[in-house]
């Protein structure tokens, strides 16, 4: 069954080019019925059929199972005289199989997936062309199987291809934005400065955007650093026991001044004092990512709520326009950003997240997301336990 679900071989039942091989395998065989079947978990499935109307049957009715076990071709000249089939449902009842004659298709790993057959209702035999004609015919099918496997890697490819050049063009489009406003700004007041005339007091207030656009810089440059060397797994990692309850706080501490210019609520809920092994760097910097995207995509009057859980676990909840159910899948792919954030022009990379769900798998934990478009979102860090002191279970 896997090797069934690997090529997707039930994906479509009744396929024209299986139909063209049972086709011809009634006219090579001078036989009123010929099915391509492949064998389910439950179900015999027709892909392709001539003179059957039913597009499948149970797996173990039939004879397909008997051309399976035995994996090679199976002729039955006369049904009624087999103790086999004489029983069988297709031979009391309709269609009234007489005769049947079936090649395995068998894929290149050596798995039987399934059966070319043709039957009819008068007892007779093949000759031997025919027989090695069914045989060719089923080997046919088997490649065609194969062929349309490949067929929908090639198509997913091209997809993630699609995708992966489209991320390519947002990215440069974001980074191209949020690298030239603070260079036009730094620009712009140091063309100010160098004409002079400026009182003391304003050529400072200058100064301090000119530094505040520079570290903005400096910190896109950091992140996009990070990324690359958390994808790369060459990002340092110095894991030791943390108190990851204090961790939380310091981090709800150091965004309470954003949340407060947002005219937002910042609470810190800790369940009880929480130990976790982990890098703390690392995880400041996954904590920082999460408050960052709850602040930013909470409007104002709303709420970000962060709780530290035996698990251990950190969670970060929000009041926000929350993510749509197709954007969800994506938002840990680097530099994604929704369609959501770029309608209400809320900045960013598209980093966050992406780098969150790095740094929880560099710890060997995880992060999950859930979220209700108009209602909010939690983010949820799940880190693995402290190891157990010597001597302890």
């Amino acid at each position: 069954m896997r090797e069934i679900e690997t090529l997707g071989a039930l994906e479509r039942v009744d396929e024209p080019r299986f139909s063209a091989i049972a086709e011809l395998a009634a006219l090579i065989c001078q036989a009123p019925m010929a099915l391509v079947s492949i064998i389910g978990a439950e179900r015999q499935h027709f892909k392709g059929r001539v003179g059957v109307t039913e597009t499948g049957m149970d797996r173990w009715l039939g004879f397909c199972s008997h051309v399976i076990i035995g994996r090679r071709l199976l002729e039955v000249p006369d049904t009624l005289a087999d103790p086999r089939f004489r029983d069988d449902p297709a031979v009391t009842g309709e269609p009234y199989v007489r005769f049947y004659a079936g090649a395995p298709v068998t894929s290149t790993r050596g798995y039987v997936l399934g059966t070319v057959c043709v039957m009819d209702r008068t007892p007779r035999r093949l000759n031997t062309e025919q027989h090695q004609a069914l045989d060719s015919l089923a080997t046919c099918a088997a490649d065609l199987l194969q062929l349309h496997h490949y067929a929908r890697q090639s198509q997913q490819v091209i997809t993630r291809l699609a995708e992966i050049e489209e991320l390519k063009h947002g990215f440069l489009r974001t980074v191209s934005h949020e690298l030239r406003t603070p260079l036009t700004s730094i620009g712009s007041y140091l063309q100010l400065i160098q004409e002079g005339g400026l009182d003391a007091d304003t050529e400072h207030q200058f100064l301090d955007v000119i530094e505040r656009n520079s570290d903005r810089i400096r910190g896109l440059i950091d992140e996009l650093l990070l990324l690359a060397s958390l994808s790369a797994r060459t990002a340092s990692y110095s894991p030791a026991l943390i108190d990851l309850t204090d961790l939380a706080r310091r981090a709800c501490t150091q965004a309470a001044a954003k949340a407060w210019a947002n005219s937002l609520t910042l609470a810190f809920r800790p369940d009880a004092q929480v130990t976790a092994w982990g890098d703390t760097g690392r995880l400041c910097h996954a904590l920082d990512q999460a408050l960052d995207n709850a602040i930013k995509f909470t409007p104002s009057g709303g709420s970000v709520t962060v709780t530290a859980d035996p698990g251990p676990v950190v969670e970060v909840c929000d009041t926000g326009i929350g993510i749509s159910a197709e954007d969800l899948p994506h938002v840990f792919d680097d530099f994604y950003r929704a369609a959501e954030a770029e309608d209400r022009a809320i900045g960013g990379t598209g980093l966050g997240l992406p780098i969150m769900e790095k740094i929880a798998h560099l710890h060997g934990g995880e992060v999950h997301i859930a979220s209700t478009p108009g209602e909010g979102t939690c983010v949820r860090l799940t880190l693995p336990a402290p190891p157990a002191a010597p001597g302890k279970p």
